[in-house]
């Protein structure tokens, strides 16, 4: 169990890592869209490129930063029901929803965004817009995003085993952490 819980740390440390360049990416996102604004109304300019980087960003965002989400437990739950479940049948849906919903649905999401991301890489494919920007980068994100889901959702099952098993301490997520 010590080995995967080290597996566990060592994936939430890439996320958080990954998470670190989505908060990166807000800024950078909101610099560029204030400076494209200034020099629109300042300078009657406008640029495709500036837009499409802004587009980038915003997807960096989403696409890095939602395994991040679900490692700090933040990610949007319908819990009516789930709220009033003693902590351990909580963990037992995780692990449960993770295992048959989440990384599934992820691994056939990743698997199909390949294909997409491998076209735009080899062909070179450039947005239709005059000065748009090349596709493969952004494109990129949507697998990787969708790898590091599957990355976090492993790193959360085995945690969540370990708190099942009285080896592991999870913290606040629940109403109750293991002594």
């Amino acid at each position: 169990m010590q080995i995967l819980l080290r597996i566990a740390h060592a994936i939430d440390h890439l996320n958080d890592r990954f998470g670190t360049l989505a908060k990166w990416a807000v800024l950078a996102a909101c610099v560029i869209s204030a400076g494209n604004a200034a020099v629109r109304y300042a300078a009657n300019y406008s640029s495709n490129a500036l837009l499409e980087i802004q587009w980038y960003l915003f997807a960096a965002v989403v696409m890095l930063g939602a395994s991040q989400v679900l490692r700090l437990n933040e990610h949007v739950r319908v819990d009516i029901l789930y709220a009033r479940y003693p902590t351990r049948m909580k963990v037992w849906v995780d692990v449960l929803g993770l295992l048959l919903f989440l990384m599934p649905v992820m691994t056939l999401m990743m698997i199909l965004s390949w294909p997409l991301f491998m076209r735009a890489f080899v062909s070179g494919e450039v947005s239709g817009n005059a000065g748009g920007l090349i596709r493969w980068p952004v494109l990129l994100l949507i697998p990787l995003g969708f790898g590091l889901l599957i990355l976090q959702a492993l790193s959360e099952v085995i945690k969540r085993i370990g708190w099942l098993l009285h080896r592991y301490e999870m913290g606040t997520h629940y109403e109750r952490p293991l002594q």
